[in-house]
Protein backbone atom coordinates (compact mmCIF):
# COMPACT_ATOMS: atom_id res chain seq x y z
CA UNK A 1 0.00 0.00 0.00
CA UNK A 2 1.06 3.49 -0.35
CA UNK A 3 1.12 5.75 2.77
CA UNK A 4 0.97 9.96 1.87
CA UNK A 5 2.22 12.09 4.96
CA UNK A 6 0.59 14.93 3.73
CA UNK A 7 -0.87 15.63 6.90
CA UNK A 8 2.35 15.24 9.11
CA UNK A 9 4.28 17.39 6.55
CA UNK A 10 1.63 20.04 7.21
CA UNK A 11 1.25 19.28 10.65
CA UNK A 12 4.96 20.34 11.03
CA UNK A 13 4.43 23.19 9.01
CA UNK A 14 1.39 24.28 10.67
CA UNK A 15 -0.43 24.87 7.47
CA UNK A 16 -3.99 24.46 6.64
CA UNK A 17 -6.02 22.37 3.55
CA UNK A 18 -7.31 25.84 2.45
CA UNK A 19 -3.77 27.03 2.53
CA UNK A 20 -2.07 24.58 0.41
CA UNK A 21 -4.80 25.01 -2.22
CA UNK A 22 -4.45 27.89 -2.63
CA UNK A 23 -0.90 28.48 -2.71
CA UNK A 24 -0.22 25.46 -4.97
CA UNK A 25 -3.01 25.48 -7.56
CA UNK A 26 -4.61 21.89 -6.26
CA UNK A 27 -7.83 20.71 -5.76
CA UNK A 28 -8.69 21.23 -2.12
CA UNK A 29 -10.64 17.91 -2.70
CA UNK A 30 -7.35 16.53 -3.70
CA UNK A 31 -5.45 17.65 -0.83
CA UNK A 32 -8.51 16.12 1.45
CA UNK A 33 -8.21 13.07 0.29
CA UNK A 34 -4.84 12.62 0.33
CA UNK A 35 -4.40 14.51 3.63
CA UNK A 36 -7.18 11.71 5.17
CA UNK A 37 -5.19 9.10 3.00
CA UNK A 38 -8.21 8.75 0.81
CA UNK A 39 -7.01 8.94 -2.50
CA UNK A 40 -6.88 6.10 -5.27
CA UNK A 41 -5.15 8.07 -7.61
CA UNK A 42 -2.73 11.77 -8.35
CA UNK A 43 -2.02 13.89 -10.84
CA UNK A 44 1.86 14.03 -11.28
CA UNK A 45 1.43 17.38 -11.80
CA UNK A 46 -0.37 17.65 -8.71
CA UNK A 47 2.58 16.02 -6.57
CA UNK A 48 4.77 18.27 -8.81
CA UNK A 49 3.15 21.21 -7.18
CA UNK A 50 3.01 19.84 -3.25
CA UNK A 51 6.60 18.75 -3.41
CA UNK A 52 7.30 22.19 -4.31
CA UNK A 53 5.67 24.20 -2.15
CA UNK A 54 6.68 21.67 1.13
CA UNK A 55 10.07 21.51 -0.29
CA UNK A 56 10.08 17.59 0.37
CA UNK A 57 10.76 14.98 -2.41
CA UNK A 58 8.51 12.52 -3.81
CA UNK A 59 9.31 10.10 -1.23
CA UNK A 60 8.88 12.52 1.95
CA UNK A 61 5.48 12.99 0.89
CA UNK A 62 4.73 9.12 0.11
CA UNK A 63 6.21 5.83 1.43
CA UNK A 64 5.57 1.80 0.00
CA UNK A 65 4.69 -0.16 3.26
CA UNK A 66 3.99 -3.43 2.35
CA UNK A 67 0.33 -5.08 3.26
CA UNK A 68 0.69 -7.45 5.88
Amino acid sequence: MIKCHLSKLMGEKKLKIVDVARETGVNRGTITRLYHETASRVELDSIEALCRYLNCEVGELFEYVEDR
